[in-house]
């Protein structure tokens, strides 16, 4: 009876170091990937508020390892805000945080409760002032609703220009305004008529540097200051 003969295969110790390399190398290359902290962080579409705001209301100043962040936390956090409306969060190559926000726009400082009020009439007492700049106003309560629509209507670069807004109301109308512009000349409006501070500009042109009062609440003219 023939003996049957069994190869002995051979293990071929080279191949198999080099697929273990191979592997240990992929995997050791996805750890220190994966280790990679932000490398960017973009924020769109902000007007007044700064970036550094954000950036530390997200929690993500130190530059956190990148697949480490969770999208829906941060736009939670960043949400809270009363000065974000809402919060878009994108993952960009290679490693960057792109922020969408929309802002919830503040229209002036209330120093009758010190609070900042928006226009959603919503109001918060986290005074940001030193980023952005509002007109102060003092209103009576009942006029608050009406005043707040009125102030939606002005444009950022002119809202900017207004220092101080006061309540001043006479005979012929009681929701009149007297508004305090930042180059030393004074309007007077009423709440029907806010819409005509975005020409200041150009009422600006025709009183030649002169200062003085400029009535736009009933007609339109100029009285110079003595």
């Amino acid at each position: 009876m023939k003996k049957k003969l069994v190869k002995k295969t051979k293990i071929k110790w080279i191949n198999l170091l080099r697929i273990l390399l191979l592997l240990g190398s992929i995997s050791l290359s996805i750890y220190f990937y994966l280790q990679i902290p932000i490398q960017n962080i973009i924020i769109k579409n902000t007007n007044y508020l700064n970036d550094d705001y954000i950036i530390e209301l997200a929690n993500i100043k130190t530059y956190p390892k990148f697949y480490e962040v969770n999208k829906n936390i941060i736009k939670k956090e960043l949400e809270q805000s009363p000065y974000i409306e809402n919060a878009d969060i994108k993952s960009k190559f290679f490693h960057i945080l792109e922020i969408d926000i929309q802002e919830n726009r503040a229209l002036f400082y209330r120093k009758n409760n010190q609070k900042i009020v928006f226009e959603d009439e919503s109001s918060t007492d986290e005074n940001l002032l030193f980023s952005f700049r509002v007109p102060q106003a003092e209103l009576p309560d009942e006029l608050l609703s009406d005043f707040v629509k009125a102030m939606k209507n002005i444009q950022e670069d002119t809202l900017s220009r207004i220092s101080d807004i006061v309540y001043d109301p006479n005979d012929i109308d009681k929701e009149r305004f007297q508004l305090y512009m930042d180059d030393g000349n004074m309007v007077y409006l009423t709440l029907t008529k806010f819409k005509k501070i975005n020409y200041y500009n150009e009422v600006l042109e025709q009183l030649e540097d002169k200062k003085g009062i400029i009535y736009l609440d009933n007609g339109n003219y100029f009285q110079i200051k003595e």
